[in-house]
């Protein structure tokens, strides 16, 4: 038996936790995700809209939810309490058509991201992808890998993170780019180029999204012309932002329907 110190409810996941903090950096960024016509659906969309995302909701039949067990270490347990539903056909098409008119666009680990890229509807954009704890062998992963113009992941499951992201480039993507942690990070381009930036100091409170805002952080700064160094240290900034709050984004806290509760 374990007894948590402390609990909240907030606005979970990683589509989320990216587009929570590409709006919070000034993009124009519009999240297409799975939420049912129930209470929790609703807060989710109140709770991002209020903060500056675009929400364009994904028929459901459920809304995804999970409680994420955290040690003292940032590890973390996801238990999936409920799963979002098969999308249609015809919402397949108006997603892939919104990632279609995109400049840029995300496309994350899911079900709905397996039928839009193998419906081929989501055109030229460039694709950004996390393939998060990726071991390099996964065959889930590997239409994401194959399709991506810039790929992220962490080092969880592997000991060689060069030789990782060398392997995923000979399959397409122009740039890789690996999270380590309290060791910073460290990216790779298709011509070979290496670079390694450190974590910045920071008081952590809660570690979820802290590669979500790393990302976002990346890409927010790649858009407006920054080369790959300088935008891995737009992006260790950001995830600072984000493991100094126990939100996604320190926004949320703006919200009355997001505060912290604690436990006895």
């Amino acid at each position: 038996m374990q007894f948590a110190r402390r609990s909240w409810h907030t606005v979970g996941g990683t589509s989320a936790g990216k587009a929570l903090h590409l709006a919070g950096l000034g993009i124009d960024v519009r999240l297409c995700s799975p939420l049912a016509a129930d209470d929790d659906g609703e807060l989710v969309c109140d709770l991002l809209t209020a903060a500056g995302v675009t929400v364009q909701p994904i028929a459901s039949d459920r809304t995804e939810r999970h409680v994420n067990l955290m040690d003292d270490h940032g590890g973390r347990v996801s238990l999936y309490v409920s799963v979002p539903s098969t999308p249609s056909p015809s919402t397949l098409q108006s997603t892939g058509a919104t990632v279609a008119a995109a400049d840029v666009a995300v496309i994350d680990l899911s079900e709905l991201g397996v039928l839009l890229l193998e419906s081929g509807v989501v055109g030229q954009t460039p694709l950004w992808v996390d393939l998060h704890d990726y071991d390099g062998s996964s065959a889930f992963h590997e239409p994401f890998v194959r399709a991506s113009d810039v790929l992220f992941m962490n080092d969880d499951r592997t000991d060689n993170p060069w030789e990782l992201m060398r392997s995923c480039i000979e399959r397409g993507p122009r740039l890789a780019v690996c999270t380590r942690g309290a060791d910073g990070a460290i990216a790779l381009e298709a011509n070979g180029a290496r670079h390694e930036i450190s974590a910045l100091p920071a008081d952590v409170v809660d570690t979820n999204g802290a590669g979500d805002a790393f990302m976002a952080g990346f890409l927010a700064a790649t858009v407006r012309g920054a080369a790959v160094a300088q935008a891995l240290e737009a992006a260790a900034a950001q995830a600072r932002i984000a493991i100094e709050t126990e939100h996604l984004h320190p926004v949320l806290l703006e919200h009355p329907m997001s505060g912290v509760i604690q436990t006895p």
